[in-house]
């Protein structure tokens, strides 16, 4: 594990992180993190036993990584800042929509590896890709990847552009469950369930389709096909999906999120 780790931004995907690293024994003495919202230090000493620091200082230096985990919007600002003190350090962001050629340039470093994780992160169930910049290292991976591990799953990618589809499917992707689980809920409730009831289906059918479908080598179709026998109740619902062009609607949906993660990239990221 990484000798020494600076983390700046302590909000929830940092303390997700942060706690997984605590649980496989990182020692607290061995991590620093920057977090100028007073609450937000608070809560990290309250969960976490963490003091952190409202600004950078040299205390910085002796990290060997650092995470980024802040808006992006303050990306810059904050890099700048913290520059002169981790020349030596490899970077890993976590930061939405920022290109590496931008927090490359903005921390005058070349060893970047840009990630998106997501929400289920909080509970160490949730899955990251990562891209890394040609000056990274088979060791610097090697550290990001047990760092990211401690989040749940993760997947490397030949390119960066890669991570916008990456922020479409699994970034946002939580949200789209959500979403669906909101729709089943209140038609269960319609249908005559309560509405604790229809939540507690909606929950359990999302959680066993996914682990069916992790358990299984069959692709999503074939396992959809054997839960759709012709003219029962799954093939009505299917077929009124299908008329209603359900499934170009979603990916339209995951197109517009995409579209948005390369603004963002734009909007914030290429400022020299």
């Amino acid at each position: 594990m990484v000798e020494h780790i600076a983390f700046i931004g302590g909000g929830n995907m940092a303390s997700a992180i942060l706690g997984g690293l605590i649980r496989q024994g990182v020692p607290t003495e061995r991590i620093d993190v920057i977090e100028p919202d007073a609450v937000a230090r608070q809560k990290l000493k309250d969960h976490l036993g963490l003091h952190a620091h409202a600004a950078a200082g040299a205390e910085l230096a002796q990290a060997t990584l650092v995470v980024w985990a802040v808006k992006p919007q303050q990306f810059k600002e904050a890099a700048l800042q913290v520059r002169a003190h981790t020349q030596g350090a490899l970077h890993l962001s976590v930061a939405a929509g920022i290109r590496s050629d931008s927090i490359a340039e903005w921390l005058d470093n070349e060893r970047v590896i840009r990630t998106m994780p997501n929400t289920p992160a909080l509970i160490g169930k949730g899955i990251t890709g990562l891209y890394a910049r040609p000056a990274v290292s088979a060791a610097d991976r090697h550290v990001a990847q047990q760092v990211i591990a401690t989040t749940g799953d993760f997947l490397w990618l030949s390119a960066e552009d890669q991570l916008d589809a990456v922020t479409a499917l699994s970034g946002s992707g939580p949200a789209y469950m959500f979403y669906f689980m909101e729709a089943m809920t209140e038609a269960g409730a319609i249908m005559g369930l309560t509405r604790d009831q229809a939540y507690e289906l909606a929950v359990a059918t999302f959680i066993g389709a996914g682990e069916l479908a992790r358990a299984s080598n069959d692709p999503p179709e074939l396992l959809r096909q054997r839960v759709t026998s012709k003219g029962g109740t799954t093939y009505a619902a299917i077929t009124s999906m299908d008329e209603s062009g359900m499934k170009e609607l979603f990916a339209k949906a995951l197109f517009a999120a995409q579209a948005r993660a390369r603004e963002l990239g734009n909007e914030f990221g290429e400022r020299g």
